[in-house]
């Protein structure tokens, strides 16, 4: 089959691989349909090569046939049509039966001292192939895959597999208080759909980003926009906006890639020289992350605010203004989202109402053999990339 394999930092080759087979009696292969590139993806692509090899099948968020089901396997036939969550899970579990499902107990990487696998993520999370292929494995299947109806395009349901659940987990841990105000960080993929579903909830929604394009389609939505490049004390601007208080929330859904760290963007680079033992062990240990996203969340939140950190963060010792997060009294949640927990309060809003805009959201339709141009235009923000979808 042909797969999306990552051959080196910003090396994505359209690949021969192997097709994928039943392992375990929990697996299912399924036939792919549609599979989103993710901003996370970008990670892969530029920062954690360290914890990569050359031939990874990429993708956490995919779509579409089972063709084939292992005998433990009770609740999918060939046929059915599905959408895979990008966390396994087991479903059994004491983590999964707190709603905590990219904590499975039962596909834990512990060897890396770390949660759930994931599909197309690194040896830090599993290094299980991923779905930006023509097929798929997948395990823990007895659970994993969400069963949709036959009919309505994948657009309706694809993003189901993260952007859904990550942008609606991201609205609950704010924590808006009734009428209140969010301020959304960074209008990529999950930022704009938080911002849509912040919007859906009657909340005052304030979106700050960068590129055109982006502010565009989430004032179309009715987000209060501010760019990026036009204030110098874009925090200040934020407390005018909101009687010199600040906003009750902030949702960070930038993460790693965010702009206006130059020593944080030469930390980066300067582990991508080291060979992989060692650069995996500096990112482990070590503060290589841009945190000028989170320090904006920190200085523009009211005191006895919200911080939901949604956007993805790699170093494991970059330093926090504790004093300022303590004087603040701000309340901080963050997490990988949970696909089931939320999916069954998702679904009933793709309906044929289409209430947050799902069926245009992707701005690009690509076939997989464009997915290496496809990589490089996301990464750059071209053509207006927001959220690309490739179909095998």
């Amino acid at each position: 089959m042909k797969a999306l394999t990552w051959q080196g930092k910003r090396k994505i080759a359209y690949s021969d691989v192997p097709d994928p087979v039943i392992k375990e009696p929990t697996d299912a292969i399924i036939k792919v349909t549609s599979s989103g590139i993710c901003g996370s993806d970008l990670h892969l692509y530029e920062v954690l090569a360290p914890f990569l090899d050359p031939g990874d099948i990429l993708g956490h968020e995919p779509m579409g046939e089972v063709v084939e089901v292992g005998s433990e396997v009770d609740n999918l036939k060939p046929g059915d049509r599905v959408v895979v969550p990008f966390q396994i899970a087991c479903g059994r579990c004491f983590m999964c039966e707190q709603g905590l499902q990219t904590q499975c107990e039962t596909t834990q990487v512990t060897e890396q001292g770390m949660g759930a696998a994931l599909f197309g993520y690194t040896k830090l999370y599993g290094q299980v192939p991923g779905g930006q292929a023509e097929l798929m494995r997948v395990p823990q299947a007895q659970y994993g895959p969400i069963k949709i109806p036959q009919g309505p395009p994948d657009d309706r349901f694809v993003y189901l597999s993260d952007v859904l659940p990550t942008a609606w987990q991201s609205v609950e841990y704010a924590n808006v208080p009734k009428g209140g105000t969010v301020v959304v960080l960074g209008l990529g993929p999950i930022g704009d759909m938080a911002a849509r579903i912040a919007v859906h909830r009657g909340l005052r929604v304030i979106g700050i980003d960068l590129v055109p394009e982006r502010l565009q389609r989430a004032r179309v939505r009715g987000v209060e926009t501010l760019d990026l490049n036009e204030h110098d004390d874009i925090a200040n601007v934020v407390r005018e906006l909101t009687g010199g208080r600040g906003p009750d929330s902030v949702i960070d859904a930038v993460g790693m890639e965010a702009h206006g760290s130059p020593k944080a963007k030469v930390g980066q680079q300067l582990t991508g020289m080291l060979p992989d033992a060692i650069a995996r062990k500096v990112m482990q240990t070590a503060g290589v992350d841009r945190l000028a996203a989170l320090y904006l969340a920190i200085d523009m939140v009211r005191r006895g605010g919200t911080i939901s950190l949604i956007g993805v963060y790699g170093g494991a010792a970059d330093p926090l203004p504790m004093l300022i997060m303590f004087d603040k009294q701000i309340q901080l949640r963050m997490g990988q989202a949970n696909v089931h927990r939320w999916a069954g309060d998702i679904l009933p809003l793709l309906s044929d109402e289409d209430v947050l805009g799902v069926d245009l959201f992707a701005t690009h339709h690509l076939p997989l053999s464009e997915g290496p141009a496809a990589y490089e235009m996301f990464q750059k923000k071209q053509d207006g990339a927001v959220k690309v979808l490739l179909n095998p």
